[in-house]
């Protein structure tokens, strides 16, 4: 045990700091077969880190490091149309040359075709683009940059609007050689 170490007690630090956003289009799937209009939100993003010791500087992590991969993830997901690339209901065509959609996206649900520029698309790991799974997503971009830290729990929270959001927590050690869902 380190000197700095309890095992009687845990620390948890919360961060949200005021960069930590992204505004991004998005439309949720629901089980009915409906599907929201496609529209944005300003998502803010805060990080919960939980352990039971610190290190020799009495920190339970590296933060500059956290803080930079969190700005990281969010300017990935900024200004972007998130699309689920894992649902089962959604079909992807890319343009194809001497058509309008040349350098375009082309998503299909349903009835639905939307038409996107294609640089403007981020295709996430994820069966919808929900704020749980956006947590989650964003959990598993920070969390092996945690492994091996004093941190054993990670909490990431995703709001899409005041009052709704949403936290998705998990032992770092889960993500210990795994991959991006």
């Amino acid at each position: 045990m380190h000197p700095m170490s309890d095992p009687r007690e845990h620390y948890t630090v919360h961060l949200a700091k005021e960069d930590f956003k992204f505004s991004a289009a998005h439309f949720t799937l629901f089980p009915d077969g409906q599907a929201e209009l496609l529209h944005g939100h300003n998502y803010q993003v805060e990080l919960e880190l939980t352990g039971e010791g610190l290190d020799g500087y009495g920190l339970l992590c590296d933060f500059v490091a956290v803080k930079g991969a969190i700005r990281d993830a969010c300017e990935r997901l900024d200004t972007r149309t998130l699309v689920p690339r894992d649902s089962p209901e959604l079909v992807f065509h890319r343009g194809e040359a001497g058509h309008e959609e040349e350098d375009g996206m082309v998503v299909t649900y349903r009835d639905r075709r939307y038409v996107f520029p294609a640089r403007d698309v981020l295709v996430l790991p994820v069966v919808n683009t929900s704020i749980e799974l956006l947590a989650r997503w964003l959990w598993h971009e920070l969390a092996p940059g945690l492994v091996g830290s004093q941190v054993s729990v990670l909490g990431v929270s995703v709001a899409e609007t005041a009052g709704q959001s949403c936290w998705y927590r998990a032992p770092v050690a889960q993500a210990a050689g795994e991959q991006n869902p």
